[in-house]
């Protein structure tokens, strides 16, 4: 991907970059870490971005 990019592509970017975060440790204590990993997780050099 080319250094130069528009601005809505770049939004979209930041936005899937805020929502690749880990599940909070608070929430795997609450739920007995039952949930441990995220559903949506998204690895930058497997999955692809849907643009």
């Amino acid at each position: 991907m080319s250094s130069n990019k528009s601005g809505p592509k770049k939004r979209r970017l930041l936005k899937k970059e805020k929502q690749n975060k880990r599940v909070p440790a608070w929430v795997m204590q609450r739920t007995n870490r039952q949930f441990t990993n995220h559903p949506k997780r998204r690895n930058w050099r497997r999955d692809d971005i849907d643009e």
